[in-house]
């Protein structure tokens, strides 16, 4: 790893700090968290301005990219969260990502390990596409909230198989909660279940009833013919395998369907 410009060295101890992340740390774990990370000698807190303190410590080893790499892997190390929600880790990561990728390197977990590797700056760049963000929780979409917990835990799980490389795992777990939400919003809304409740039947109910757009209809049918992947025949049958790129396709349909879904619930 080169050397980091001082403002991702500034947005990393923030992250650190974790005071607008899902991990906050008080003062007295930072130095915690730089031994765990692997880091000799370091000094204790004494009281000063959290993120201040954790600055400086990162800026006094900024040329050493072995101390640098060994922090920035800490931050994504499952067993740096323990006991917390499995999206925890994955939330933190992708912040990670989000600054490293303007240094040309992003973080993996194959085998829920982190590592480091080089990636294109490019990626970052403005003019590419932005990603759909889910700006909706799943208790504005489902109304029982047994049911919405289960759902947000199969949320949860999909995003702890993107971050660990378990692609087919990944895209399986969206397709069936797309599923699984689409049967709960037409049976609530239509006041009985559909009488036909394949996935590709209430992808177009749903669109014939006005609750998703028809942009979310035809990339709804795309995620299906991958959720098909549970069946193993399905995979031989298909040229090429799934990998990292199909499953960040797959998720902005969720996250669409999922926009659309509360928006027609309100409108």
């Amino acid at each position: 790893m080169e050397r980091l410009d001082d403002n991702t060295i500034r947005q990393i101890g923030r992250l650190i700090c974790g005071d607008d992340t899902a991990y906050r740390r008080q003062g007295y774990e930072l130095a915690k968290f730089l031994r765990d990370a692997g880091w000799m000698d370091v000094p204790e807190y004494g009281g000063e301005p959290r993120r201040e303190w954790i600055i400086e410590r990162l800026r006094e080893r900024r040329d050493q990219p072995e101390a640098m790499e060994r922090a920035i892997l800490r931050l994504s190390d499952p067993r740096e969260y323990l006991g917390e929600p499995p999206s925890t880790v994955a939330e933190i990561t992708m912040a990670v990502n989000a600054l490293l990728v303007h240094e040309g390197y992003k973080v993996e977990r194959p085998g829920g390990r982190p590592r480091i590797i080089e990636c294109d700056p490019a990626s970052a760049s403005p003019g590419s596409l932005a990603p759909v963000t889910l700006k909706v929780t799943m208790a504005q979409v489902v109304v029982d909230p047994q049911y919405a917990k289960i759902l947000q835990a199969r949320l949860d799980e999909a995003r702890t198989c993107t971050e660990n490389g378990c692609h087919i795992a990944a895209i399986i777990m969206l397709g069936s909660l797309l599923e699984g939400v689409l049967l709960d919003v037409m049976s609530a809304r239509l006041g009985q279940p559909p009488q036909r409740k394949s996935l590709h039947d209430l992808i177009d109910q749903a669109r014939q009833h006005g609750f998703i757009g028809v942009d979310v209809q035809k990339f709804s049918h795309a995620l299906r013919d991958y959720r098909n992947l549970v069946h193993p025949h399905a995979q031989v049958r298909m040229s090429d395998p799934p990998n990292r790129d199909t499953v960040e396709i797959c998720w902005p349909v969720v996250n669409a369907t999922l926009n659309d879904l509360a928006a027609s619930a309100v409108a």
